[in-house]
């Protein structure tokens, strides 16, 4: 135990009986858990530090491997520095939940900042040496494998600094500001690069100051006391007075061998794969979402090419690593973009008809790009691919949260993870063994629109089995609807159809039988009725027929 070490704060008492106050919601609430929980900070300042020493790594190595003036970068070189990049996010990912759950997650996450920071030199020293190939690939995987298992430690610790009902909107805070961050880290090391120069030696300084980040990051968690931050039973929002997670309680189940939680990990995605296959609406989301992703991959690959060897500047636009970023840029538009427009495209035209019309969109965009392929028509592509694949990876993410119980929920969004990376990298993989050195190739981006019209194929075969979605159905985009209400695509399905026949309702207790009907009263004679008078008048029985005539007085 640390002394006098800042430990995570415990959460005040509950003061309206039991039941915890409504938290406040965006800037008003980080701005209330940075102020009120030291532990949220730490985290916060950990998560943030770790994050912009990835985006200058990234941009780092990326910049020395691609727009190094002394190296040479052909389509296979491009297509191993992305594959380096991208596949620890898609490997580790799904294996790095169950490892964090069987150790101590402050020790893991100052131990792997602190590797990481080692393995960042190793790296920029083998920049600095001209060392190419496997040897360098190596080094990155490693950097980006650590960097992965990091993000899933800090997300896993977050609910062991905050209480129950600040998590949701805490996490989605972190998470947000932490990709701006990496953004920023990333175009720190342009601005460097411009500094310090193009070549190994500049490349190597860049890339060396991101192991600033993982030292930072891991001095900030030296703050936090063993087992604050889990494992351990469900956290509660409380910690000790000595920042300590409570132990487990006696007879809780031992946790399974290292072995046995790989293969349960491995055993969670082969059933999230077949219960996607069992739901129409996240297969058709899958399947479209996919061949965006191949189709993404070609157009990355064919823009770094034209970027390094096939454009020059042309008026304010860029070519080299500057126009990189104006095309990430245009890419990050279109994204915010198709966030704004995906609801209102889903409740106009449904969430088939929004996925359709994107990977519509998606198809027209590179055939625009294959036969004008000029810097301003790459910056237009890139916009609009951003815009289609955010509009059909929200309708995906949307088909999962409805239509998918809980208890399979999380295996299907690990596979959903994997799938989505694994295929972009496969999709460039496959795309520099036909790329010329200078990235024109109207036939690759013809295949691309290819790739989008097979999504469309796929997508509507998909479909059919599932019941049809009028406007406004498929469920709001990016959110699951309330439980117990019917899904939006079984409700617009059901308009213009004859309700099913009703089967004969059982009555297992015999009618009671009906009482008799008292004789109609007549009216009497205005002799009999004189003599009626002052006396209270007999109850009249309302006919069932036609009322009766009065009856004749008899002769006096």
């Amino acid at each position: 135990m640390n002394a006098g070490a800042d430990q995570s704060d415990p959460t005040p008492p509950s003061t309206t009986g039991g039941v915890e106050p409504r938290p406040p919601g965006g800037t008003r609430l980080l701005m209330m858990l940075v102020r009120t929980r030291a532990g949220f900070r730490r985290l916060l300042i950990s998560r943030f530090t770790a994050q912009w020493g990835d985006g200058i790594f990234q941009a780092g190595l990326g910049s020395a491997v691609l727009f190094n003036p002394e190296r040479e970068a052909d389509p296979a070189v491009v297509a191993a520095g992305l594959a380096v990049l991208l596949l620890p996010y898609s490997v580790v990912g799904p294996f790095a939940g169950a490892l964090l759950d069987r150790w101590d997650r402050r020790r893991v996450l100052l131990t792997a900042n602190l590797v990481r920071g080692a393995l960042i030199v190793l790296t920029s020293a083998a920049v600095a040496a001209g060392v190419a190939g496997a040897p360098l690939y190596a080094g990155a995987l490693l950097v980006m494998g650590v960097s992965r298992f990091v993000g899933a430690g800090l997300s896993a610790s977050l609910p062991h600094v905050v209480a129950p009902g600040e998590l949701v909107p805490a996490n989605a805070a972190a998470t947000t500001l932490g990709a701006a961050v990496t953004a920023i880290g990333a175009g720190s090391a342009i601005v460097l690069r411009e500094v310090l120069g193009a070549g190994d030696a500049g490349s190597a300084l860049v890339t060396v100051i991101a192991a600033a980040g993982s030292l930072v990051a891991a001095l900030v968690l030296v703050g936090f006391s063993r087992g604050a931050l889990g494992p351990g039973h469900e956290p509660t929002g409380t910690s000790a007075a000595d920042g300590r997670v409570d132990p487990p309680p006696a007879g809780a189940a031992a946790r399974p061998g290292l072995l046995a939680t790989l293969a349960a990990v491995a055993g969670g995605l082969r059933d999230g794969g077949r219960t996607a296959l069992s739901v129409p609406s996240v297969t058709a989301g899958f399947l479209a979402l996919i061949s965006h992703r191949a189709a993404f991959g070609v157009v990355t690959l064919t823009g770094l090419l034209l970027m390094r060897h096939g454009f020059t500047d042309l008026g304010p636009f860029r070519a080299g690593l500057l126009g990189v970023g104006q095309v990430v840029g245009a890419a990050a538009a279109g994204i915010v973009v198709g966030a704004l427009l995906t609801p209102r495209l889903v409740a106009r035209h449904g969430a088939r008809g929004a996925v359709r019309g994107a990977l519509l969109g998606g198809a027209a965009t590179m055939l625009l790009l294959g036969i004008v392929t000029t810097l301003p028509t790459l910056l237009l592509a890139s916009f609009l691919v951003g815009l289609a694949g955010q509009v059909v990876k929200l309708c995906a993410d949307a088909a999962v949260q409805r239509d998918i119980v809980d208890e399979h929920r999380g295996r299907v969004f690990a596979l959903y993870d994997t799938l989505f990376n694994v295929m972009y990298v496969a999709a460039i993989a496959a795309a520099a063994t036909v790329a010329p050195l200078d990235g024109r190739s109207p036939a690759l981006l013809f295949a691309a629109a290819g790739l989008y019209l097979l999504g469309l194929v796929g997508h509507g075969m998909a479909s059919r089995r599932a019941p049809e979605d009028g406007p406004g159905g498929g469920g709001s985009a990016g959110g699951a609807v309330e439980a117990g209400d019917p899904a939006p695509d079984e409700r617009d399905g059901d308009r213009g159809r004859s309700p099913p026949p009703r089967a004969p309702r059982a009555d297992p207790s015999p009618r009671p039988a009906p009482a008799p009907v008292r004789a109609p009263y007549a009216a009497p004679c205005p002799r009999q009725a004189a003599g009626l008078r002052g006396r209270t008048p007999p109850r009249r029985v309302r006919s069932p027929g036609p009322s009766p005539r009065p009856r004749r007085c008899p002769p006096a």
